[in-house]
């Protein structure tokens, strides 16, 4: 099973490129932005690339991190670039887009640890960049969004870094659980039980770390000290409930600045097919990111 977890995950991520294609649909805004600079960042792991996108004509712009989905097996930060194209037009912000390393390759902890260290050296080396080392935030979608949740924790323990919003859009939060444990409403979601134990046998490949709070957030002894927090899920998805939970103990913190549940949606809660809905939610998402890091309007 392990080395057919290999080869799967090797060949979705080099095909990536050609079947990940939900936005092509949703180039809703930003499309006129230059094309991002390509830059490092150094990791205990190695240096790791990012692409920066930056709002023409802005002095030192607030950062959002953002981190790509893929089930941790594809490496393709480039499926996300409708995103932060929408965020840097929409909400004023430049965005990091962190091309983190991905199974085979590497496995757990190292994308979490990595995503973490990006974090950290933004926050006191932002500046040298031109952006605002002052005003962070972090999000990812799916497997990026489990991304973005372990590297709040790891900065909240270790007190490197504090970010002022945390943006999880259908969210991996829980590798240990029972994999026929995470229901759907409908027969056959995106994410079943076959890809659930892909991912936990090329990436999450030691079973005895999966429940580790840096690799499973929801499993966190404690949630206190994150920083606030948007959780978008979907109606259909099988990965909703652990989504839910951990909004629901955001929210008994006092961190939950909104958990909106996507109707009538599978885990590509953005997948284009409606894009009148899609801009909503996008809409929504770059609000809280301009609120959070308190863009003011130009002009």
């Amino acid at each position: 099973m392990a080395l057919i977890a290999d080869v799967y995950a090797l060949l979705s991520g080099a095909l990536a490129p050609l079947t990940v294609r939900y936005g092509n649909r949703l180039r809703l805004a930003g499309t006129d932005l230059a094309r991002p600079e390509s830059r490092r960042v150094p990791t205990r792991h190695g240096r790791v690339n990012v692409d920066v996108y930056v709002p023409p004509g802005v002095e030192r712009p607030p950062v959002h991190i953002h981190f790509h989905g893929g089930a941790f097996m594809m490496r393709h930060p480039k499926m996300d670039d409708f995103f932060c194209r929408f965020l840097v037009a929409e909400a004023g912000v430049a965005v990091v887009n962190v091309d983190y390393l991905a199974a085979p390759r590497v496995r757990y902890p190292v994308a979490q640890e990595q995503g973490h260290d990006v974090l950290a050296w933004l926050t006191d080396h932002a500046g040298e960049w031109g952006l605002d080392p002052d005003r962070i935030s972090i999000g990812g979608f799916s497997g990026g969004g489990n991304l973005a949740a372990s590297a709040c924790l790891q900065a909240r323990d270790l007190g490197t870094a504090s970010p002022r919003l945390q943006l999880l859009g259908v969210p991996s939060l829980d590798v240990a659980g029972d994999i026929h444990g995470k229901p759907s409403t409908i027969s056959h979601p995106m994410i079943g039980p076959g890809l659930l134990r892909l991912v936990r046998a090329t990436y999450f490949k030691d079973a005895s770390r999966r429940a580790e709070p840096y690799a499973s957030p929801l499993l966190a002894q404690s949630v206190t000290g994150l920083p606030p927090t948007v959780v978008f899920t979907a109606e259909y998805d099988s990965l909703r409930a652990e989504g839910d939970a951990y909004a629901a103990r955001l929210a008994a913190e006092g961190l939950l600045v909104e958990h909106r549940v996507v109707p009538r949606r599978d885990h590509y809660f953005l997948d284009g097919n409606d894009p009148v809905q899609a801009r909503t939610q996008l809409d929504a998402l770059a609000a809280h990111v301009r609120d959070a890091l308190d863009v003011r309007p130009s002009g």
